[in-house]
């Protein structure tokens, strides 16, 4: 059979990874388009859904040419749906913060009609008009460094990133005056199409793998999904492609995104069909100010929820408890550790899942995993609990066959090296704060670790940092290297929590492998785990995380 997609990017989606053969029997759909089996016996060339009134298909034109021609005859189809949803004509769109997130509200905003101004204090921001179509350019004026009140006031509508506060002075005078201001997820998230059903994940450590897992599973059982928010491609790219589609028929059924609580300062609307806070410690307290405003941040997932939505939070923390309540949410509860929710046994072989939103109950075996760490397993049952809790109809066993091919997102508990003495090179340069080096250390089982603490520490009240929570579980493993800036202050607190395995200092990360080469045995591990911010040494955490990669393969000692 012949491959469709191995002559060129047929379908009009972005980045279509779908192999179709052609079927042996009858028609199928990749996409928007009928393809029917060619062979001897039927020459007949494929027909098209939604095929144009014209003819595409010419007696004198390879079949491949005119996929190429129906490619660009749709794209022209696109521009002019593109153009017929225009609900922002005559707005003016004021974008403050112009990172990836920023420019995709941009592009977004653009789309829909409205006029645009792009504000960024950084002098060195790169310039937008080289994403942007020549008559989208016309409707954009950019601000780059300091910025006028009159701009903001003057907005019909303020998109903020997530690296923008809604107290910074100018920003709060705006909100106060009356100006209508959403984050980039909430502006995006507004212009989805309403029958894309939408996951929202946050909590302070874990929220990438269980976004990632859910959107594993959900794309492993046919659903198309997008997956992204603060974690990888905002979600104001998704609403833009869908821009390109009819309302009814988007190019996704699903979209999981992972939300921080800077994202819901602004939340406006924002509903997700699934709402899911991991767990809340100690983050982000130099913007928040207080735990309390932290957790109520988080908690405006919920806010928006009617009965028929799913509000999931641990039920063993009784300070979210107390939070979610406050929101006065009427999202259907369930529970992370508990039933109704999702349960493991207590060796977390096994996850038990009742959603009462629907009534659907499974379990799942979770020994098939091959992502490292028992963390992982509870992240799975998370993620396995939100392809339930979605209205696909996804049955046990499709979610169970997913199961173990799940893989983690880049730098967190990535499994980057195994050498020939079966030692596991461990990247989980993620855990940035000291409770998330905590997890990655105790998913560390049936082997000891050489562990790599150090960065640029987050300081806590009265000065700590407060690593010495973290004596206990590294008496259980081989030795601790501290490096970088804090690496001093973090061997203080380890020693005065008396620390009893070896436990030694280097200035740099590279010094660091270099000395966990000297204390690792065969069949151990060795795991950066952080615990630190990483702007000490490098430019952040996913370059950290690529160095210690490269480190850990190479030969030179």
């Amino acid at each position: 059979m012949t491959n469709v997609h191995a002559f060129g990017n047929c379908c009009i989606i972005p980045d279509c990874r779908h192999q179709m053969p052609y079927p042996t029997t009858q028609s199928s759909i990749c996409h928007g388009f009928h393809y029917v089996r060619q062979g001897a016996a039927d020459t007949k060339a494929p027909t098209m859904k939604g095929a144009l009134k014209s003819e595409i298909w010419y007696p004198d034109l390879d079949w491949r040419d005119c996929v190429k021609l129906r490619r660009k005859r749709s794209e022209k189809v696109a521009v002019t749906r593109m153009q017929s949803r225009q609900d922002l004509t005559g707005k003016n769109v004021v974008v403050v913060g112009l990172g990836s997130s920023g420019r995709a509200a941009v592009k977004l905003a653009l789309a829909r009609g409205a006029n645009v101004v792009a504000l960024d204090s950084n002098p060195n921001t790169p310039p937008l008009e080289v994403d942007l179509h020549p008559s989208d350019v016309r409707r954009l004026r950019t601000e780059i460094g300091p910025h006028s009140k009159e701009t903001l006031f003057g907005a019909s509508q303020l998109v903020l990133s997530p690296g923008v506060s809604a107290s910074q002075p100018d920003i709060a005078a705006a909100i106060q005056a009356g100006v209508p201001t959403l984050s980039e997820l909430s502006f995006a998230a507004a212009a989805l199409p309403k029958s894309i059903q939408v996951a929202a994940v946050t909590g302070t450590n874990g929220k990438s793998t269980v976004t990632t897992f859910a959107g594993q599973i959900l794309r492993q059982s046919g659903v198309r999904t997008f997956v992204g928010g603060n974690l990888g491609t905002p979600l104001s790219e998704a609403a833009f492609q869908c821009l390109s589609f009819p309302a009814n028929d988007p190019p996704y059924h699903a979209a999981v995104v992972e939300v921080s609580s800077y994202q819901m300062e602004c939340a406006g609307l924002f509903r997700p069909k699934v709402g899911m806070i991991l767990n809340l410690t100690p983050d982000h307290l130099e913007r928040h100010k207080t735990m309390e405003i932290y957790g109520k941040m988080k908690c405006r997932i919920f806010a928006q929820m009617s009965p028929t939505d799913l509000a999931v939070i641990p039920q063993s923390d009784p300070f979210l408890r107390k939070l979610a309540a406050e929101s006065r949410s009427k999202g259907t509860r369930a529970w992370l550790g508990a039933l109704p929710g999702v349960q493991l046994d207590s060796q977390a072989r096994r996850a038990f899942v009742v959603v009462p939103t629907t009534g659907a109950q499974a379990g799942f075996f979770l020994s098939s995993l091959k992502a490292v760490g028992l963390h992982n397993a509870h992240n799975a049952g998370s993620a396995a609990l939100i392809a339930l809790a979605l209205d696909f109809g996804l049955t046990e066993e499709a979610i169970q066959a997913a199961l173990p091919s799940l893989q983690p997102p880049p730098h967190r508990m990535e499994v980057v090296h195994q050498d020939e003495q079966q030692i596991l090179w461990i990247n989980d340069s993620k855990a940035t704060n000291v409770d998330a080096a905590l997890v990655g250390m105790k998913g560390i089982t049936g082997r000891k670790a050489v562990v790599l603490l150090g960065g640029l520490a987050k300081v806590g009240s009265e000065g700590k940092l407060g690593f010495e929570r973290l004596a206990e579980v590294l008496n259980t493993h081989r030795a601790v290297i501290l490096f970088g800036a804090s690496g001093e202050q973090i061997e203080e607190e380890l020693r005065s929590a008396d620390i009893t395995v070896p436990c030694v200092r280097a200035r740099y990360l590279k010094d660091a492998v270099k000395l966990a080469r000297a204390f690792v045995h065969p069949g151990d591990a060795v795991i950066l785990s952080p615990g630190c911010a990483s702007f000490d040494e490098f430019r952040n955490f996913e370059h950290r995380g690529l160095v210690f990669s490269d480190l850990a393969k190479s030969t030179v000692v």
